[in-house]
């Protein structure tokens, strides 16, 4: 008897599971538009709202109440951003004034390292500054002074991007001044440091993947050189 009811337990999950191909469709459906090259990615969340009400409709969950609800909590969410957002630009002015930033990078730039070196320490910079500062203000600030060290040590600029992506994504999930946190904070309701904790694997991940492109740049440079040659 135990093992048919665990039969009939694992039967009905994998039947629950089904529901979850229409999610997986617009997902994919969502991704492939911008890959595609039909959509940019502000057009590509028109029609991921757009696909989410379809199937709202066609599952019968659509109605008055749940669409106003729906339309509050995206207005909350979007006004929560934006407090994030003006916060942060007020810090990166406050920060512009000073020249921290500025300073730090002309700082690395004076240490004539080597080029893994200058990696490593342009890594701890980063996510230092992002811990005070969002990741499109860390690159406004510094990339002036970040990139000419950078081309005079022989980094190839293209791989250099590719690392300053994951940097930056580094930067917005470390606290206390991390992007993502906030947002998930306002979601959750939980408190930021315990948010930082259980983010910190997503952390380690993105550490491995500079690490990776960093010993083996050919993950972000080999596709790039195909076309470049076709």
């Amino acid at each position: 008897m135990p093992a048919a009811d665990d039969h009939l337990s694992f039967r009905e999950k994998m039947r629950a599971s089904l529901r979850l191909f229409p999610v997986i469709g617009l997902i994919l459906f969502v991704l492939g538009s911008i890959y595609g090259g039909l959509a940019t990615a502000t057009e590509a969340a028109v029609f991921g709202v757009f696909g989410a009400l379809v199937l709202s409709l066609l599952t019968g969950t659509l109605n008055r109440k749940t669409f106003m609800a729906s339309l509050m909590g995206a207005t909350r969410t979007s006004c929560m951003i934006a407090f994030i957002l003006a916060g942060a630009a007020f810090l990166t002015i406050a920060m512009g004034f000073t020249g921290i930033p500025r300073a730090l990078a002309e700082g690395i730039a004076t240490m004539g390292l080597s080029p893994l070196g200058l990696i490593v320490m342009l890594t701890l910079f980063f996510v230092v500054l992002g811990c005070f500062l969002d990741g499109i203000s860390v690159v406004v600030l510094t990339t002036s002074v970040v990139l000419p060290m950078v081309q005079q040590a022989g980094i190839d600029l293209l791989w250099f991007g590719i690392y300053l992506v994951l940097v930056v994504e580094m930067s917005q999930i470390t606290p206390p001044v991390g992007f993502n946190l906030f947002v998930l904070q306002g979601l959750t309701g939980k408190n930021i440091l315990k948010i930082a904790v259980y983010s910190l694997p997503f952390f380690l991940l993105l550490l491995l993947a500079v690490v990776l492109v960093t010993a083996f740049p050919e993950i972000a440079t080999w596709l790039p050189s195909q076309m470049t040659r076709g």
